[in-house]
């Protein structure tokens, strides 16, 4: 079974599938990451399966709801229903979440989105687009998804919240 430890300081593990998982596009500068995991800002979970590493979650706990901001699992505890049951453990810690996905653009995307789906999250079909992480680089065309949200929360108020907070955007 995979267990869930609060960490302050990543592992070499994380930092290592942090990189192979998401594409530069799609990853903040790690010095920055480290700076936000330094100033309690942002979250991390790291996964250990035999008392081995596992994977990782970073997360923003926001005033309305949790922002899981990037989730990988480690190529040997693939399979076997791990990332279900991580997402499952995150959901009872976290309460309300929203997450970020590509577009149905490609088969590994909607597969994605299937799997947060049988999850019982939805998606907004508001356009939505990640602010770039790194200089002259384009913003990141992206859906929201969302699980247990208030329903008094709109999508403009999510967006509004995610630029202010996590891209420090306005």
């Amino acid at each position: 079974m995979i267990q869930l430890q609060q960490s302050t300081h990543p592992s070499t593990d994380v930092k290592v599938l942090y990189d192979e998982a998401f594409p530069l596009a799609e990853r903040r500068p790690w010095p920055a990451q480290l700076r936000l995991l330094a100033e309690r800002k942002l979250q991390l979970v790291e996964l250990r399966k035999e008392g081995q590493f596992a994977g990782f979650v970073f997360y923003w706990s926001l005033p309305s709801f949790s922002f899981i901001e990037y989730i990988a699992i480690a190529p040997a505890a693939r399979g076997g229903g791990a990332g279900t049951y991580v997402m499952q453990l995150m959901a009872d810690k976290l309460g309300p979440i929203v997450l970020e996905v590509e577009p149905p653009d490609t088969e590994q995307a909607i597969r994605r989105i299937h799997f947060y789906e049988r999850l019982g999250y939805q998606t907004f079909p508001d356009p939505y687009e990640q602010p770039p992480h790194h200089p002259g680089h384009g913003g990141l065309p992206l859906r929201l998804m969302y699980l247990h949200l208030p329903t008094d929360l709109q999508f403009k108020d999510i967006k509004q919240t995610l630029y202010k907070e996590v891209y420090q955007v306005t």
